[in-house]
């Protein structure tokens, strides 16, 4: 038995049998539970994507014309690459699942008289749980102790007013928790809960930009368009030359395997699931996958002041008492207007100064609370009321704007308030105004109610990060305009900008000012504004929502409960990992660990760089889809022996697809990769010069590849002997290409080197160089692949002409045509 949190009742919750048998009984706390395929779903599922029916359909012609072995050999090529497709699959989905339990909200349960924290979805009826403010409760339960909670439970009743819980009432999953906080036994979890009766959504969570994968689709269609319409070209024109169905057909059948695209979809999987994994070793945690490619589109990042672009490590720097009263009567009134165990880095520094008076925390508190006045945004102050020897008194601190209107003050002692704030202000202080009333006759409903008097100013410094500065140059020349969101007063939010170097940093507006816009008028106005001061959650929705219709691609830091729908409405909404609330984390699409702004910027070059591999991937598969398809367009076109076999083809598609899906996705970014402007929604996904380079290197590998073949045939060689050496200068050919288009300004030598450290992609070449060699020069290689062994000169000289397939391209990076 323990106590938990400052609680006085004594709690042990269930044990590990206890939690098994509520879990048999009552279910897990899911609303809806995906159906997981089981292997033979996910076989099947798999075996039904066009190239498996080719290569079925393959194997089945082979079996009728009676050659058995050659449809084996198909089955078998069947087998390896289902079983490639499947790993990759697997480990695609391992990480996504990874990535999905690491964002799932959390919650604080005590199990066996300790305190642990676990998923949401693990807990269970008659499980004890603890929540608090900035929390989504995510289960219907009994409130058996609390602290001032108050909850809004608008998705349940459409009400946005706050209720407040009292004692053993109940409390309904989807709430959110306000204030306070509260010891709560579980009733009902999942679908038995009042939300899951109805079927409603807890997570609320908006889909997420899916356009490049529309993109991908779109491109997929037009190339298994035109590789439809060149196999029925050849089927027609083969069985007219030779009037033999089936054999043009497995000619058709070989040839639609080279054109299906079947690669750009594994690669746009692949690439932002590897990316968003990479991410999140990088402090980043992605809640959605898409939103990996949207940060490299983003134009604006509209950041938190607080936290993210300081430390938020607030320390108290200046006291400006009233001249009628000491440092230490001042202090000691700042400290009771503070929460008797702080969070808040300015409350936790108040306390601290007060020790520097010889106040502790025994002495200062030692008095009854009588009341407490919670701060909210909307008042921008709070307050705690006393009984200080049998006095009723009332210690009020906030921001000056909004608690020197509630004080009495000649106006001559209020200008020199106002004077003495902006002074403060000016040097990048964050200020306090503190303020009391003794000897009050009765309680107040609210601080309102009362005439104060204001007693002083509090300044304190949040320095800026270190890292800021240089993040903030990088912007600069990327082209990301970076905005400055704050509940600070318009003088410090601008002396910060200064001092990070931020542009146009003295253009600021305020929250009062944006009161008084319209839409259209925030939306023109917003074009030069840096800075947004004394800015209030209702306002960012709408600073978000002008600049996406600027046509911006928005990013939103936020941490509190009311950030949510503004972190909802960006293109991506950012939670801070530290110091956010779960109701923020759950409303973003990516969580920041560390809270640091330069993790942001890293974030954005990696969405930059994993479209820039995509790109570069998909173009790569391109330029070698191309040889391989017009070498199989040669035999009927030119009456040649059939240069490729399905059993060929296939074989290439195993090197192929891991080189470009690993490989690619493995590269790191160019040097000059956040020296110009994020591309825009508009960009096609290749664009016309990849296409005309993925074409004129495929042309290049098919020219000197078709050659060589015609040099065999024409010189009396066996086909097989010829097929032996134009596989080879295809593989090679392959991998050299890898190398070459590492970089448009980097030579495939330095590429290679830079590669080369990675020994992963080693491992990779190496697998393929044997596979290779397995075929060429072993008796089961030469049956499946149709080949034969070649001479040590031959491999040599196969090799030595797939170099110059990249040769072109390396001219061109010298700018030498």
């Amino acid at each position: 038995m323990a106590k938990f949190s400052g609680f006085s009742k004594e709690y042990l919750g269930l044990s590990k049998i206890e939690i098994e048998e509520s879990k048999r009984k009552f279910g897990a706390n899911e609303l809806f539970e995906k159906p997981k395929l089981n292997l033979f779903e996910k076989l099947i599922l798999a075996l039904s994507e066009p190239m498996f029916l080719l290569l079925f359909g393959a194997a089945f012609i082979y079996f009728i014309l009676g050659e058995y072995k050659d449809g084996i050999i198909m089955f078998f090529f069947i087998c390896i690459i289902f079983g490639i497709d499947f790993y990759q699959e697997w480990k695609t989905g391992n990480v996504l699942e990874e990535l999905k339990e690491l964002s799932s909200p959390q919650i604080r349960v005590i199990r066996d008289g300790k305190l642990e924290t676990i998923l949401s979805t693990e807990i269970v009826v008659k499980d004890i749980i603890i929540i608090e403010e900035g929390e989504k409760v995510p289960i219907d339960g009994k409130v058996l102790e609390m602290f001032d909670l108050g909850v809004d439970e608008s998705l349940l009743t459409g009400e946005s007013d706050i209720v407040w819980k009292k004692l053993f009432s109940d409390i309904y999953a989807g709430s959110i928790v306000i204030q306070g906080s509260a010891v709560v036994e579980v009733l009902s979890v999942g679908k038995s809960t009042q939300i899951g009766k109805i079927g409603l959504e807890l997570t609320d969570m908006k889909s997420d930009s899916e356009t490049l994968e529309k993109k991908t689709r779109k491109l997929v269609k037009i190339i298994g368009s035109i590789s439809g319409i060149l196999c029925i070209f050849i089927f027609f024109l083969n069985f007219y030359k030779t009037e033999n169905f089936t054999e043009s057909l497995l000619l058709a059948i070989t040839l639609a395997m080279t054109g299906i695209p079947e690669d750009f979809p594994v690669i746009l999987t692949v690439f932002l699931a590897m990316g968003a994994w990479r991410l999140a070793k990088k402090n980043a945690l992605v809640r959605s996958v898409p939103v990996v490619e949207v940060l490299g589109r983003v134009t604006v990042l509209c950041v938190d002041k607080t936290g993210t672009l300081t430390k938020n490590k607030m320390t108290l720097k200046e006291l400006k008492p009233d001249k009628k009263i000491s440092e230490k009567e001042f202090i000691y009134w700042s400290s009771l207007a503070c929460e008797t165990e702080p969070y808040d880095p300015m409350e936790k520094s108040i306390l601290l100064k007060a020790v520097d008076f010889g106040l502790n925390k025994d002495e200062i508190f030692k008095y009854p609370l009588l009341e407490e006045y919670p701060f909210n945004p909307e008042n921008k102050y709070m307050g705690h009321l006393w009984e200080i020897s049998n006095e009723i008194c009332l210690a009020v601190k906030g921001s000056p704007e909004s608690v020197i209107p509630l004080c009495y003050l000649s106006e001559n002692d209020k200008n020199n308030f106002i004077v003495e704030y902006e002074n403060l202000s000016k040097k990048g202080y964050r200020v306090l105004a503190v303020a009391r009333k003794r000897n009050l006759e009765k309680i107040p409903i609210k601080i309102k109610e009362v005439q104060l008097e204001l007693i002083g100013l509090l300044g304190f410094m949040d320095p800026p990060r270190e890292s800021v500065i240089e993040a903030i140059e990088t912007c600069k020349k990327s082209g990301i305009r970076v905005v400055m969101i704050t509940g600070d007063s318009d003088y410090t939010a601008k002396t910060i900008g200064k001092m990070i170097k931020m542009e146009n940093w003295d253009k600021s507006v305020t929250g009062n000012e944006i009161e008084k816009l319209s839409d259209n008028q925030l939306e023109n106005l917003i074009k030069e504004i840096a800075i947004f001061s004394r800015v209030m959650p209702k306002h960012k929705l709408r600073i978000v929502n002008a600049f996406k219709k600027n046509g911006e691609v928005v990013a939103m830091t936020g941490d509190g409960v009311n950030d949510a729908t503004a972190l909802k409405a960006a293109d991506i909404g950012i939670a801070m990992g530290k110091k956010g609330t779960g109701v923020a984390k759950e409303a973003a699409s990516m969580i920041l660990l560390d809270d640091k702004f330069s993790t942001i910027i890293e974030t954005v070059e990696d969405g930059r760089r994993i479209f820039e591999n995509i790109q570069k991937s998909i173009g790569y598969v391109i330029a070698i889809h191309i040889p391989i398809m017009l070498m199989v367009l040669m035999g009927p076109i030119f009456n040649i022996p059939i240069i490729l076999t399905p059993a060929n083809v296939a074989l290439l598609e195993i090197i192929i697809v891991p080189t470009c899906s690993i490989i690619f996705e493995r590269l790191p970014s160019e040097n000059n990769l956040m020296d110009h402007p994020p591309r825009t929604n508009s960009d096609s996904l290749i664009g016309s010069t990849l296409v005309l380079k993925s074409i004129f290197q495929g042309m290049g590998i098919f020219v000197i590849t078709f050659l060589s073949y015609l040099w065999f045939i024409k010189n009396g060689h066996k086909v097989e002997y010829a097929r032996s050496f134009i596989l080879i200068l295809i593989s090679v050919s392959s991998m050299v290409l890898v190398y070459v288009n590492y970089s448009d300004s980097t030579s495939a030598i330095k590429s290679f080197i830079s590669i080369s450290r990675d020994k992963v992609i080693w491992i990779i070449n190496i697998f393929l160089i044997l596979i290779m060699l397995f075929m060429i020069y072993t008796n089961i290689g030469n049956g499946i692949a149709q080949t034969c062994p070649l001479s040590f000169l031959e491999l040599i000289s196969a090799v030595l002409l797939a170099l110059p397939t990249g040769l072109w391209w390396e001219l061109k990076k010298q700018s030498l045509f």
